[in-house]
């Protein structure tokens, strides 16, 4: 693709991309063509690979036609029908589920599902700091003294060898729905993981909210098989299951994509006590859209368990108890404050760290006292600043290391941590391409980071060698308006590996621009027969973007940028986001 000529000429524009377009004119013809549509909307579907024939199927995708059949994956009817079994005989069945919102999405649903059948699935989430990541033998061992008959392990136990052999030395049976990347297969009854060895599904880019999704078609039809009556309509769960798919920050291809679209449908219906109640406290109303999912809910919902109580996300998201739902969401908002500053000053240091790091491909920064439950978020941050891998370790008193990465396209993070933990520098470590976690003696750190330069720098030098910014049509300024949101929305939900729509104006003017509190640029600019569009550069006054609309003065400009919705005092509008400038010659 970087082969492809530069449109409008661009070369290296002020950011230092090339700019290309995502589809050629000819494939945006055929599509067009074929399918009958816009040529915008055939634009956006070329460029995301998909023909004329398929258009329609996949901008109005179906549960009855796309999602597949739950057998295909591994274990799913021995998990569906061991758990059918335990219900039936009135044993106890505890969830044991990640503190984050995949996790507790997860644990909803299944709770949810449970009580139309008039069961009540138990619920057990480790705390972040004192238990750590996954199962434990200690868990394990309080869950069998209070009586539990079977653990179903949600969005965690993949990798827990050591904790899955202690519990079957107490009798403790195991099932495993999971989808982060496996060494080996641990023991269990069942393991339910796209990403274990053996699994020939294809859905490894599932998160678990959407394998607990299909596990819970798959105890319906099994239930139904045995005669019970389950009262639940599942598609309600479609709602939880979008919602645990979009903060996860999977590939928002194939089923993922179908489960957000019809999950943020679901969601408008509010009929889910828990998110009516912090969608209330976080003054965000429906339509949603996966900006208020990633981030308007998802981060509140974190935040217990990042900083508070880890138990509240799936609490809140699986009880019917207004008052319950109401007083956890209050918390939880509270608590995403006080994460908040924490964030903003591990930040400012860790980016003291990382600007030092000019001559690494992966930037490792670490210090004593770093919040455990904040450090991903920075290194989320970090990579994006500096578009390397970056990964952020907090050592508590006992001198152990707790670290979170992020990860660029092109280069596994997760399995690299894997590695690690085999060559013997990780106490733990694993996760997924995009995002890992680890555990390592603090002494250890610059060994750590050495091996990790040492094994990755081929792998980002490759990814970062042709920087380019893919754009999916040319358009005029009087192109953005409401109808043009219409379009984009109706080939969405976007997301990793389906990203959002990027569009051009060429040969425009800055007609105006000016500095907003906070950092932002606001500005009109003009194209050549007097039609303009307006639009914000965000945390930019001070780059070289924000010099560039302050200065312009008549100099001629190319733009890059995306379209989206802004609401103001009950009013709606088109606004242009800039992400790149080049000047036009």
């Amino acid at each position: 693709m970087t082969d492809r000529p530069a449109l409008l000429g661009v070369e290296r524009s002020l950011l230092g991309k090339k700019w290309i377009a995502r589809a050629s004119d000819e494939d945006i013809t055929k599509v067009q063509q074929t399918s009958g549509l816009d040529r915008i909307r055939s634009a956006l579907l070329a460029g995301r690979g998909v023909p004329g024939e398929t258009a329609e199927r996949y901008l109005v995708p179906t549960l009855k036609a796309d999602l597949p059949d739950p057998s295909t994956l591994t274990d799913m009817d021995t998990a569906a029908g061991r758990i059918l079994d335990r219900i039936e005989a009135g044993k106890r069945v505890t969830l044991f589920s990640d503190y984050d919102v995949d996790g507790g999405t997860s644990a909803a649903q299944m709770i949810r599902w449970g009580r139309g059948l008039g069961y009540e699935f138990g619920l057990h989430v480790p705390d972040r700091i004192r238990d750590g990541y996954g199962p434990s033998q200690q868990a394990f061992e309080v869950l069998k003294g209070e009586g539990t008959d079977l653990v179903v392990t949600l969005d965690c136990g993949a990798a827990a060898h050591e904790a899955l052999h202690a519990a079957a030395k107490i009798n403790l049976p195991v099932i495993i729905i999971d989808h982060h990347l496996m060494d080996g297969l641990p023991p269990a009854e069942a393991i339910v993981n796209p990403n274990r060895p053996d699994d020939e599904s294809g859905l490894g880019y599932l998160a678990a909210a959407g394998v607990t999704f299909m596990l819970v078609v798959a105890l319906n039809r099994e239930a139904k098989r045995r005669g019970l009556k389950p009262t639940l309509d599942i598609r309600e769960l479609l709602g939880l299951a979008g919602l645990g798919t979009i903060c996860d920050v999977v590939p928002m291809v194939g089923l993922n994509r179908l489960l957000v679209k019809h999950g943020l449908k679901v969601m408008d219906r509010q009929r889910i006590a828990g998110l009516n109640a912090l969608a209330a406290v976080a003054k965000a109303t429906p339509p949603f859209t996966t900006y208020h999912a990633g981030f308007v809910l998802g981060p509140r919902i974190n935040a217990g368990g990042r900083i508070g109580r880890s138990e509240m996300g799936a609490e809140m998201l699986s009880t019917d108890d207004l008052a319950l739902a109401h007083s956890h969401a209050f918390e939880l908002d509270r608590l995403n404050r006080e994460r908040r500053t924490m964030q903003d000053d591990m930040l400012r240091a860790a980016t003291e760290q990382a600007e030092r790091q000019d001559n690494r491909a992966i930037i490792v920064v670490s210090m004593e006292g770093w919040h455990p439950g904040v450090i991903g978020i920075v290194a989320g941050r970090l990579k994006d600043r500096f578009e390397r891998p970056a990964i952020v370790i907090g050592i508590d008193e006992d001198g152990v290391g707790k670290g979170s990465g992020r990860s660029i396209s092109g280069v596994d993070l997760g399995t690299a941590f894997t590695q690690a933990k085999k060559a013997g520098l990780l106490q733990s470590g694993g996760g997924h391409a995009m995002a890992g976690g680890l555990t390592v003696e603090g002494a250890r750190v610059g060994e750590l980071t050495d091996w990790l330069e040492d094994r990755l720098s081929g792998d980002v030098a490759a990814a970062r060698a042709a920087p380019i910014s893919k754009v999916d049509l040319s358009l005029a300024p009087s192109a953005v308006d409401l109808d043009l949101l219409t379009i984009i929305d109706s080939v969405g939900p976007y997301g990793p590996q389906n990203p959002g729509p990027v569009f051009a104006f060429s040969d425009v003017r800055i007609a105006f621009s000016k500095r907003l509190s906070g950092g932002h640029v606001r500005f009109t600019a003009e194209g050549r027969g007097g039609d303009r569009v307006s639009g914000i550069l965000f945390r930019g006054d001070e780059t070289e973007l924000g010099q560039a609309l302050l200065e312009a003065g008549d100099r001629r400009l190319h733009l890059l940028g995306q379209v989206k919705r802004n609401s103001y005092q009950g009013r709606e509008s088109a606004d242009f986001h800039l992400k790149d400038i080049a000047w036009a010659v």
